[in-house]
């Protein structure tokens, strides 16, 4: 597959508490995976993290050489051009495993865009948190 653009988002009800990521993969504006998991009780910077990992598992998985990510998260964004430093030990781990992940794509564009533009993956980390929490 040669291009796609990635909609990730985190949520946790309560930060820390009940999280849950969710991942939408287009190509040529076309979704062809809409993702979510339950990842446990964790913020809600772990989740947009975890959010972005999985994401690039699934865009490795796929074949896919170039990627567009789309995110919410002004602090992941900025974390991960590089204009940011991650000063908080528990996303330095996850930061150094996302970074490897990029590297091993051709090419990758993150965008931060805004809120209402991610309903998509918003949307489905909620309903991770939700299934996960009626069915505790």
């Amino acid at each position: 597959m040669k291009q796609v653009e990635i909609y990730i988002d985190g949520a946790a009800k309560g930060n820390p508490g009940p999280a849950g990521i969710g991942v939408v993969i287009c190509r040529d504006g076309e979704v062809i995976r809409n993702l979510h998991r339950y990842i446990g009780s964790t913020t809600n910077n772990v989740a947009e993290y975890s959010a972005l990992i999985f994401a690039l598992q699934e865009a490795s998985i796929l074949k896919i050489d170039n990627l567009v990510i789309n995110t919410d998260s002004e602090l992941l964004f900025r974390q991960i051009k590089k204009e940011y430093k991650v000063k908080s030990p528990h996303l330095l781990g996850l930061y150094s495993q996302a970074q490897h992940l990029l590297s091993s794509f051709k090419s990758v564009n993150i965008q931060h865009i805004p809120r209402e533009n991610n309903c998509g993956a918003d949307k489905l980390a909620n309903i991770a948190v939700k299934e996960a929490l009626k069915n505790a």
